[in-house]
């Protein structure tokens, strides 16, 4: 039903626009002159629209997150007090969810109780009512902002400053949105952070050496926590992966940008960046299947012992997967040097080499060190590929030939099976993504504290 609400209220607006902008147009004059308008009547067109449809969504999105409570009520209300009484939470929410099973006639799977009958046929006529009312009150609140902001419009009205004032709301409320989300997350990660700290001493995760994390049923913290051979299996995948994404992926900007024809630019760009849009989960299967057992037998021809599942499987598929951000975003940096700092220099007796080595690097390379700082920062934060290639194996060691884990695949363990969410065996996975969070954070802001403070301002 809401989306047919939607659909009737969407064709609203539009009529509300053409009747806007027909308005101001009759203001205008036979001519259409609307130099006599303070606004241009397509804002009056799109005031009228915003008044007709921003109250009628309001109530909506209102009236849809209150129903399932007031539906609740209703049930409750109509099943015997001396039932209800001796239900818990759990059994109530199944009460609930079988009494709206009846009354949407899908019925449920064995023989519905009296009381769940009557009150059901109670839900469906106060259903029934609720679907009119919802309608008739949408539909009049669009009508009545209609017609309110049609009485309006006059030759002076400041329509479009009104307009812009709405539109500047919508994006601070968009900005707020995803800046509330982000704290959102940063404070739950928190908060089950510390009651896993009330288990486990943080100086011990931190800096302990061993993670043999004990499963039980207690509640206890059994075993050990030690944060560090996660980390330094993270940075050895994530450097690893730099190693091979950094040099390919800015060769092939300075090539993209300074060598190749447009036509060849034309289409080669968009056919690096498609890797950019293959799931990790496909690099993780490549990596398990194709990489490994290569890098497996390629190692046995020259003598060394490689694990199909190692750090350097990980890490080699993963810089694979990141040449498209470090490429991508050095291209674009490098293509906004100035085309006059390249033509001094080659005025001047420069090869073209010597011009991209010492002219076009040097202007570009602040901005080139934050793309490699935010492609280090979607290393890390990997999971899929690591989680199939790495091997997990949470042992400290130097040896990039030998499997490892990273923090993002010891969440994936722990979060994974029967686990109960209460324990510090699952909560260590809140403390990691935390810990990982932070590092991440840091390395956003020192690429964009490097952007910004040493960028050149050109003309």
């Amino acid at each position: 039903m809401n989306l047919l609400l939607i659909g009737v209220l969407l064709a609203l607006i539009a009529i509300a626009y053409q009747i806007g902008l027909t308005k101001s147009r009759k203001l205008a004059g036979q001519g259409n002159n609307s130099a006599i308008l303070h606004s241009r009547p397509g804002y009056y067109g799109a005031l009228v629209a915003l008044w007709c449809g921003i109250p009628a969504f309001l109530i909506l999105l209102t009236w849809t997150v209150v129903e399932p409570t007031v539906l609740k009520h209703v049930v409750l209300n109509n099943i015997p007090a001396d039932i209800s009484a001796t239900l818990d939470p759990a059994s109530i929410s199944v009460l609930v969810d079988r009494v709206q099973a009846i009354a949407s006639g899908f019925g449920v799977s064995d023989q519905a109780l009296p009381y769940e009958l009557s009150a059901a046929e109670q839900l469906a006529k106060f259903q029934s009512i609720g679907v009119f009312a919802k309608v008739a009150v949408v539909i009049s609140a669009a009508l009545m902002g209609l017609v309110w902001a049609k009485k309006k419009i006059s030759d002076q009205y400041r329509a479009r400053n009104h307009v812009e004032k709405i539109l500047n709301i919508s994006l601070a409320l968009c900005s707020g949105v995803a800046i509330l989300t982000t704290i959102g997350i940063v404070m739950s990660m928190f908060s089950e952070a510390m009651r896993f700290f009330s288990f486990v001493n943080p100086i011990d995760f931190f800096f302990g050496t061993e993670w043999n994390p004990g499963f039980s049923t207690s509640g206890s913290a059994e075993g050990r926590y030690g944060l560090l051979p996660l980390l330094w299996g993270t940075l050895m995948v994530s450097g690893i992966a730099l190693m091979v994404a950094i040099p390919i992926g800015l060769m092939i900007a300075i090539y993209l940008a300074e060598y190749a024809s447009a036509s060849f630019r034309s289409w080669a760009k968009p056919t690096i960046e498609i890797l950019a849009g293959i799931p990790t989960i496909v690099y993780g299967v490549f990596a398990l299947m194709i990489i490994g057992p290569f890098m497996k037998d390629a190692g046995e021809l020259i003598g060394l012992h490689i694990n199909a599942t190692s750090a350097l499987t990980a890490g080699f598929v993963m810089g694979i997967m990141i040449i498209p951000f470090v490429s991508s975003l050095s291209d674009d940096i490098i293509t906004q040097v100035p085309r006059s700092l390249r033509d001094g220099s080659l005025g001047l007796g420069a090869t073209k080499s010597e011009t991209i080595r010492q002219v076009v690097l040097p202007a570009a390379l602040p901005g080139v060190i934050g793309a490699f700082l935010l492609a280090a920062s979607r290393a890390i934060g990997e999971t899929m590929i690591v989680v199939l290639a790495a091997g997990n194996s949470p042992l400290l060691h130097i040896n990039p030939l030998e499997a490892v884990s990273t923090v993002t695949i010891t969440i994936v363990n722990q979060l994974t099976g029967d686990t109960d969410f209460a324990s510090p065996q699952a909560l260590v996975a809140f403390a990691l993504g935390l810990t990982l969070f932070v590092i991440t954070l840091g390395l956003n802001i020192v690429a964009l504290f490097i952007v910004r403070k040493y960028r050149e301002q050109y003309d």
